[in-house]
This record gives structure tokens, sequence and C-alpha cells, in this order.
């Protein structure tokens, strides 16, 4: 494998580094994350406040309030998808997750495909976090909308208001991951936990303001009449889009002190955390909201309900903390993107890989990347201009391709447990047992990957009435296939190219991953 120079000043070979290097890696990055580091890294791609401020009006205007009943049923799915990945992430503590995890399991070529469709996806998610201040701004300080008047994302108005302030974060989240890993580390931490104090707060203040009992979320009042079925299959949207990312704390592994002991546990308890945070700010929202059926609730989400209900003061001092929240994501998401260029490129497996791949030795970050995943996703707030519906089509695009980067980790995992490939022994850094689900292995992995395709075929599936509710637009109703299928084109394409051209060293080093598990 193409191994990196060792950075400056690195006078002590620790085990960490050690352990990096039974994949034929240096230590290049700079190790210097804990255990907290860990789990804000996965808590803050999650991000419940960014997710559920920015989804819970569309999760609600189609299934009322029986749609929170999706979240413990996606929280039961994600969690098996998660335990898979702390399997992993102790065997492998490697930057690039699942883009490493799937070459190992499955062959080169399956995982480049699997880090492709991650790390284009990861690059909309990026976009898509920063869309979510629109959310929040002008509803704290209307000086904030910037264009027009009209503060809904769904409208021209705020759809263009929404790409110019996103622009500005990703401006700001690109110069902090040019900066120092532990300035980002530093933000991160800060910023998770202001997010976990204002989660807290925001389920407290809504259940002590509730208005009504928990059993109206067995009702569809409010919805658009799709039917319990299809209300739960639609609001399950919401659901899916906050629980991902948790395996941000196996992306951050070269930079972890004892990896394989800790990003196991930070996965399992970012998700959660997360999962149990979001599931109560919902209700609360459902509780708290002044009406059901005004239509409110289904336009303007939870800021409606915080300013409304908890009072003006209030509720603009906990939209400012979504507001840290939102910002902070945005950077975590791309900090994860970062470190899945860098981790492909260092294996020849990327355009401009060799500039991809170099690694500041006094920051120990990898600049380029940070630079270009701040253009493409401040380039796909574009869209943002041209089409309000923009904005959905954005959203659900990204999180479909997690999905299926995940399917194609979880799905040549339970082909290695059933060949009795995949061993279940070793241990950490401490001398303790490696994470491992034992006998449980098969039928949770099982379960990961049967949720996992079904989750990724609901959220693809092109709905009219989801995609284009305005009619006239067939490319937006079928976005998200679209936008996947020259995802895949243009992979086949490079790797054919590629595979034209002479023959090269790191090229050749991105095939000596070994295909299986053990």
């Amino acid at each position: 494998m193409h191994s990196p120079r060792p950075r400056a000043g690195a006078a002590v070979t620790t085990t960490d580094d050690r352990s990096l290097e039974e994949f034929g890696y240096r230590q290049e990055l700079h190790r210097s994350l804990g255990r907290y580091a860990s789990f804000a890294a996965g808590f803050s791609f999650i991000s419940v406040l960014t997710t559920v401020f920015q989804f819970f009006a569309f999760g609600y205007s189609f299934g009322g309030p029986v749609f929170f009943w999706a979240w413990p049923a996606v929280l039961i799915g994600q969690l098996a998808v998660a335990a898979c990945f702390a399997e992993l992430a102790a065997r492998y503590p490697i930057s690039g997750a699942i883009y490493q995890w799937s070459s190992r399991l499955a062959t080169p070529a399956f995982g480049w495909f699997a880090g492709w469709i991650m790390v284009i996806g990861q690059i909309v998610v990026v976009s898509a976090a920063a869309l979510a201040l629109q959310m929040v701004l002008p509803a704290l300080w209307s000086g904030f909308q910037l264009i027009g008047t009209d503060t809904s994302p769904a409208s021209a108005d705020g759809a263009a208001n929404a790409a110019v302030l996103g622009v500005a974060l990703l401006a700001l989240t690109t110069l902090v991951n040019l900066v120092d890993n532990r300035v980002m580390s530093l933000v991160n931490r800060v910023g998770v936990t202001a997010e976990i104090i204002g989660a807290v707060l925001i389920v407290v203040l809504l259940l002590t303001h509730s208005r009504r009992s928990p059993g109206i979320t067995f009702h569809t009042t409010g919805g658009a009449g799709s039917g319990l079925f299809g209300a739960l299959l639609i609001g399950s949207f919401t659901a899916a889009y906050v629980m991902i990312g948790f395996d941000s704390a196996g992306e951050m592994s070269e930079e972890t002190h004892q990896p394989r002991r800790t990003a196991p546990r930070t996965i399992l308890t970012a998700l959660g955390a997360a999962g149990l945070l979001g599931g109560l700010v919902v209700l609360g929202g459902i509780l708290a909201a002044p009406s059901l059926t005004d239509g409110k609730l289904a336009v303007d989400g939870l800021s409606y309900v915080l300013t409304s209900s908890l009072g003006d003061g209030v509720g603009r001092v906990l939209l400012a903390d979504v507001a840290v929240a939102i910002a902070v994501a945005t950077l975590a998401i791309q900090t994860a993107a970062c470190r899945m260029l860098f981790s492909m490129a260092r294996d020849g497996r990327l355009p401009f890989a060799r500039h991809l791949a170099r690694v500041n030795p006094r920051t120990g970050m990898p600049g380029t990347p940070a630079l270009v995943v701040g253009v493409l996703a401040a380039a796909l707030l574009l869209l943002n201009f041209a089409s309000p519906e923009a904005f959905l089509a954005i959203g659900t695009t990204c999180i479909v391709m997690l999905y299926l980067a995940y399917a194609m980790v979880t799905g040549p995992l339970l082909l290695s447990r059933l060949r009795g490939r995949f061993t279940t022994t070793g241990t950490d850094e401490t001398g303790a047992p490696l994470f491992s689900l034992g006998r449980w292995g098969i039928p949770v992995n099982a379960l990961a990957l049967l949720y996992g395709l079904a989750m990724t075929l609901n959220l693809a599936w092109p709905r009219a009435a989801v995609y284009d509710p305005a009619g006239g637009h067939w490319y937006f109703q079928w976005f998200t296939v679209l936008f996947l299928l020259f995802t895949l084109l243009s992979g086949f394409l490079y790797r054919a190219r590629k595979a034209h051209q002479p023959h090269t060293a790191p090229e050749a080093s991105a095939v000596a991953v070994p295909a299986e598990s053990s």
C-alpha cells in the first residue's frame, strides 16, 4: 500500500501508530481525539436538532401525529447497522471507513464503488445540512432573510436565501477544516455539548407545555390523508434523515486514541443518544403545538412551536442553539467527507490522488479535500436558486446514497459471516476482547441489511406527491434515481478510463486490499 510520509516532529511510535501500520499505512493525521471527541464526531453528524428542525414539517405534513411511530422503527433498524459497524470499527480502525470495510469484506472494485457513492452522498449531505439554516435564522431575526420576504424553504425567496446562508456557512466550515484538527475537535466538542444541553432543554420545556396527551400520536390529524401505512412510510423520511452519520467515529479512527476500543462504543452511544433525544423532541413538538390543524405545523415545523408555545424570548434562545448545532453538523459532515476522499486518494483510487492525499504536517489536516468538498457543496446549493423543489430533492438524494453505501457494507459482512470468514476474536489496545455481536451476529446483520435495502427503496421511490407536488417537473420526481444512476455511470466511466491508462504504483497498492475479513 501507498504509505504517506510520517508527519514532521513525530518522534514516538505509539501502539495506535503500529496498529495502523498493520494495514500498510504510516501515521500522518494527528492522533489527538479522545473518547468524547470521537462521540462528538458521530453525534454532530447525526445532529438531531439540525435535521429534526429541518424535516419535522415535512414528516408531519404527510402523516400528521402518527408519523412519530416511524421514529422507533428507524432507530431499531439503524441500531442493527451501527452494531455491525461497531464490529468493523474495532477490526479496521482506518479513515474512509465505508470504503475500507467494503473493500476488505468484498473486493477492491466493490469497495471502490461503496466509497464513491458514500463520498458523493456525503458532499450532498453537507449541502443539505447547510440549507437547514433557513429553518432557523430568519425565525431568530428577520434580518437573516436577505432575499425577499417569504421565509419558507419551499418558496422561491426562501430557497434562494437558504442557498446564500448555506454558502456563507460552508466558507466558515471549510476554513475550520484547514486550520488544525485540534481546533476542529474543540469546535465540535463545544458545539455538541451545546446541542445536547439545548436538546434536553427543548424536550423538558415542550413536555411541560404539553397541550394534549401522547395518545394523539395514534391519529393522522393534520396529515395529507395518504393512509396509515403510507403516512408511516413517508413519515419515516424524517427519522431516516436524522439517524445517519454515526459511522463518523470510524471515519476519525486514525485521529483517535485507542480507536479499536473507543470507536465501537462511540458509534453506538452517538446513535443511541441521538435517537432518544430526537424522538423526545418530535414527541414534545406534537404535544406542545398550539394547533395540529391550522397548517402552521406542516409548514414552519418546530420553529413555530418553540416561538409560539415557549414565548418569543425563550424560543429565540433555543433557536440560536439550533443554529449552532447546524453549523457544527455541517462541519462534522464536511470533515467526514474529507477523510473519505483522503483515504481513497491515499490508495490512488481517485483523480488528482496525489493532491487529495497530501496532509499538512503542521496541522495534521488534508487541506485539498476540504476545499474540494466545500466548493462542490456550495455549487450544489445553487440548485436552490433554480427551483424550491431542489431543497427536498437534495436532502433525499444524499440520504438514499448513504443508505445504499451502508448496505454495501452490511451485505458483504453477512456473506462473510455465513461463509465463516468473519472472525470474532482479537483484542483492543488495552488487551480486552474486541467488540463482537457473538451468536447474535447473523440475525442482527440480516436485519441491518434488509432494513437498509427496504429504506433505500422507500426513500428513492419517485412519489409525485412528495417530490413534485406542484406537478409538471418530472425531473424532480425522478431526481434521486437519476442522480444515483449518474453517480454509478460516472464511476464506471472513470474506472474504465483508468483501466486503459498505464499502470501506476498507487493503483497497484489499492488492489492489495485483502478481500477476506479475517
